[in-house]
């Protein structure tokens, strides 16, 4: 994590040397902006930690490999399927999650198609979908990538399981 924390440190400083260069209080107007988004998801980003941190501690090692892991097959790609299809949030809430789920046992072939589900199907998504863009292109958007939550875990599941 460390890595990933100095870029991201880095680009935040050259944005708010970018936003102060210009001049005008754009990059007061931008922490303002952050600070807003900071209060509004923090509460479920902590909550979506929390989860993550008591699936690994609660539910049993062995449950989660009979249902999720390695040897679950294609029946733990189809309950991942399923899960990431239903888990509402954005990225703070399924990442988490999906990272809990691998440490307790989870198989990376489930958990591919969980967040392949969570991104491309989205069920609390598609009612703002139909409401922007229509029924009739979200219809054709869905059916277009029905198929690629089960095919990206059984391909991860086939010939990657072995870098987990």
């Amino acid at each position: 994590m460390l890595i990933p924390t100095l870029i991201m440190a880095l680009l935040a400083i050259i944005l708010l040397f970018i936003g102060y260069s210009k001049g005008g209080g754009q990059h007061v107007t931008g922490l303002k902006y952050a600070f807003k988004i900071t209060i509004q998801i923090f509460p479920l980003l902590i909550f979506a930690f929390i989860v993550a941190g008591m699936v690994q501690i609660l539910i049993p090692h062995e449950l989660i490999s009979k249902w999720i892991g390695e040897g679950s097959g294609m029946r733990g790609i189809f309950i991942g399927t399923l899960a990431g299809s239903l888990t509402p949030g954005g990225p703070y809430v399924s990442l988490p999650l999906a990272a809990g789920f691998l440490k307790a046992g989870a198989g990376l072939g489930t958990m591919v198609a969980f967040l392949t589900a969570w991104s491309l199907w989205a069920v609390s998504r598609l009612p703002l979908e139909i409401g922007i863009l229509g029924w009739k292109f979200t219809l054709i958007r869905f059916v277009c990538v029905f198929f690629f939550p089960p095919i990206a875990g059984f391909l991860a599941q086939t010939f990657f399981s072995n870098f987990k």
